[in-house]
């Protein structure tokens, strides 16, 4: 048996580190474990993010990822300056390419404004070109809140910041259970059983397996979805200044393929959105018995499947068709070649679905006993991760205080 703690962790993405490091801002005394299956932290969603700081304008208003993301961005713009990590507000544009979308770009304006943005505008075509000279649109809205960072900077950062005040971070322990009664928390890894007073679970992909261990009867799953990019060559002109994204669709919880100018250097472009046969299937060959299994004999996947098939057609066809890929992000850029693009990489969004094949399109948070579990944290959880952090703690304290 391992050494009691007030708190333990489970998660070192970017939304279990804010946790702590919200959780010593409360109680600065607080004997605080951080636990990690992975060698290295901010291993999967944190890691694999496209980088964008979001400024809260999709999110239906008082939502929690409405009211997180706003809070969050300015938390994350101030750390970011204080620590001097590398970060630019740049502004995006979302481009109606046909008339049919003129009406959802002004929802989104009206959600932006009720959300606290401030700057938005509508552009004419020529206004488009002379922010975005090589897009085509019929009308497009400037958002200039919206930044580019590297979320996995922002988590070593929060990680260093949490080991320099005395929490402890193990790396390399598989959770397998987690049980609790009226006076504390174990639970049990691979190697040991841990103890504490309470717990926050913040697993991300495999956030519904650890729930079902204290509320069994879980009323949702975690559905997998691949995003895959590919990225503008070195030697492809510069077809991109800074984020251009399309108009989503609304019943679909994904943006669609878009152009994301990086910190570090370089454009990504897209992603698509395919069902990944692996709650970590980076690679399309990747393939995971025990997670597909989960999706496929969950109610709710069949309704969703049923209900947006022919998107998912669509998303697997861009996955295999280089062409498909490329045709998509033609409506924003025509210029664009195949040639012009190299293979980038991939991430995994763990999208919470229930019963009825809802897409859950907001976080969600839920207290069994002394055990807080966060079931679903998909975009904008890494720009909220501190307001969300916030929220995690002042939720945890009155159970271990």
């Amino acid at each position: 048996m391992a050494s009691s703690f007030d708190v333990i962790i489970v998660g070192g993405g970017i939304v279990g580190l804010a946790t702590a490091l919200r959780m010593l801002e409360i109680s600065p005394g607080a004997r605080l474990m951080l636990l990690d299956k992975e060698s290295g932290l901010a291993r999967h969603q944190t890691g694999h993010n496209s980088g964008v700081i979001h400024s809260g304008l999709y999110y239906r208003p008082g939502s929690l990822k409405a009211l997180n993301c706003r809070k969050g961005y300015e938390q994350l713009v101030r750390f970011c300056g204080e620590e001097s990590i590398p970060h630019e507000i740049c502004g995006k544009i979302v481009v109606a390419t046909c008339a049919a979308e003129l009406p959802k770009l002004e929802e989104l304006h009206r959600r932006g404004t009720a959300n606290g943005l401030e700057g938005l505008r509508f552009l004419s075509p020529e206004e488009i070109r002379e922010i975005e000279p090589h897009c085509k649109g019929v009308r497009g809205l400037f958002v200039p809140q919206t930044g580019i960072v590297d979320y996995r900077c922002v988590a070593l950062k929060y990680a260093e910041k949490l080991a320099s005040r005395g929490v402890e971070i193990t790396l390399g322990e598989r959770v397998r259970d987690i049980r609790h009664d009226d006076t504390h928390v174990e639970v049990i890894g691979e190697a040991k059983t841990y103890r504490a007073k309470a717990a926050v679970v913040c697993a991300g992909l495999q956030s519904d397996y650890l729930a079902r261990s204290t509320e069994p009867d879980l009323p949702l799953r975690i559905l997998p979805f691949r995003g895959e990019y590919y990225k503008l060559k070195a030697s492809a002109p510069q077809l991109v200044n800074h984020l251009i994204y399309p108009v989503p669709d609304p019943a679909f919880p994904f943006l669609g393929v878009h152009f994301t100018r990086m910190i570090g250097g370089g454009v990504e472009c897209g992603p698509n959105a395919v069902f990944a046969f692996g709650r970590e299937a980076y690679r399309k060959t990747d393939f995971n018995l025990r997670d597909t299994w989960a999706a496929l004999t969950w109610p709710g996947f069949h309704k969703v499947a049923g209900k947006y098939w022919r998107t998912e057609l669509d998303e697997f066809y861009r996955s295999i068709s280089k062409t498909a890929f490329v045709r998509a992000l033609q409506k924003l850029v025509p210029e664009l070649r195949a040639d012009h693009l190299e293979p980038g990489g991939a991430g995994i969004r763990a999208q919470a679905c229930d019963r009825d094949g809802v897409l859950l399109d907001d976080f969600d948070i839920r207290i069994s006993g002394k055990v807080v579990h966060v079931c679903n944290a998909p975009s904008p959880a890494a720009t909220a991760s501190l307001a969300i952090g916030q929220t995690l703690a002042e939720k945890v304290m009155p159970l271990w205080l």
